[in-house]
């Protein structure tokens, strides 16, 4: 049989719809749209959907609540120089990315893409003591101690803690900087330490004298890596109660689940020891015992729309990994935001609003 013209002419149109269609798609799939794309970080949430966010990002974590005050003390306004006393067995890959975590704070080094550490750390840098002197954005790492021996067990009290400061103070060279020193003891894996995984995963506090011969502000993080790393290193790894429920432990940016979790502790100590070194500075609540720190304010908020449990947007490349800073030397990073005390709330500087 024969098909005349009329006939043709819908057979004809539905054809040309088609490659239409195709045109639009092979169009926006070019070479040079991919390349784009490739290039650009991915943001997620991973627990709650974008559309679940409100209209209104800004804010995370604030409250009329919270009345975070200055009270009087002094805060790290000169250059900081960061004494590391490495306590137990640590690879050179661990101490390098440590270290480069460190060195990406300072804004005397080469800037990092933004958001980067040096931003973050410029909320930190906002605090002021009674002269108007601002938090120092130069830190460095002045020098290194290896206790490898383990001077004191394996098992460390929050004293014993300030004798292993002791110890590397008195081990040539490694100084007493009362001026512009603080100190950073970091435990391995293998050390457990009092209140350890039951309380805290890191604290902040000063030396005494009678143990030190100075009053030297110092921190101590511990790696959580084989003893708790649901608890110390989340969201890198997750409690096993939440089986299923959630949206499973996230891909460490830099391989390492207790060190990378290790890294946001570190911040974390870091930004409240130069807040409130004596811990007679910046803090909320009446009982200087149990301050509530601009650190403390923020835990658990890693980037806009986070909040009751909820991170907040971050970031993950290509190969799944998550992170919402950049470092030196193209490292990447998850850290915890900060209080800021201009918005009265916490801030980072991946924010989306």
């Amino acid at each position: 049989m024969s098909v005349t013209l009329p006939h043709l002419l819908p057979l004809l149109l539905v054809i040309l719809f088609h490659l239409l269609s195709y045109l639009r798609v092979s169009a926006s799939s070019s070479p040079t749209s991919e390349t784009l794309n490739l290039n650009r970080p991915e943001y997620f949430n991973p627990k709650i959907p974008p559309s679940a966010l409100s209209i209104s990002k800004k804010f995370e974590g604030s409250s009329d609540l919270v009345h975070l005050r200055y009270h009087m003390g002094p805060v790290l306004s000169s250059p900081i120089n960061i004494y590391l006393i490495w306590y137990g067995q640590w690879t050179p890959s661990q101490k390098l990315l440590i270290k480069d975590f460190l060195l990406s704070i300072s804004t005397n080094h080469r800037a990092a893409p933004s958001p980067s550490v040096s931003d973050w750390w410029r909320t930190v840098s906002l605090y002021t003591d009674q002269t108007g002197a601002n938090i120092s954005s130069s830190i460095f790492v002045a020098k290194e101690y290896v206790d490898h021996r383990y001077s004191q067990g394996t098992h460390l009290t929050r004293l014993s803690i300030q004798q292993v400061i002791d110890n590397a103070v008195r081990a040539a060279p490694f100084q007493v900087d009362h001026k512009n020193g603080i100190y950073l003891v970091l435990t391995s894996s293998d050390v457990t330490v009092q209140d350890f995984c039951r309380a805290v995963c890191g604290f902040h506090y000063f030396t005494f004298p009678s143990m030190v011969g100075y009053t030297l502000p110092y921190a101590w993080v511990g790696n959580s890596g084989k003893q708790c790393p649901e608890v110390c290193a989340y969201p890198f790894a997750v409690p096993g109660y939440m089986g299923g429920g959630g949206p499973g432990a996230l891909s460490p940016p830099n391989g390492d689940v207790g060190v990378d979790g290790m890294i946001s502790v570190i911040a974390h100590e870091l930004a409240e020891l130069a807040s409130n070194p004596l811990v007679n500075a910046w803090y909320a609540g009446e009982d200087p015992t149990a301050p509530t720190e601009i650190g403390d304010l923020c835990e658990g908020l890693y980037g806009t729309g986070g909040g009751g449990g909820y991170i907040g947007q971050v970031m993950r490349d290509r190969g799944g990994r998550t992170y919402n800073l950049n470092g030196r030397r193209g490292r990447r990073f998850l850290v915890q935001w900060i209080w800021s005390p201009v918005l009265k709330a916490c801030s980072g500087p991946n924010a989306l609003d």
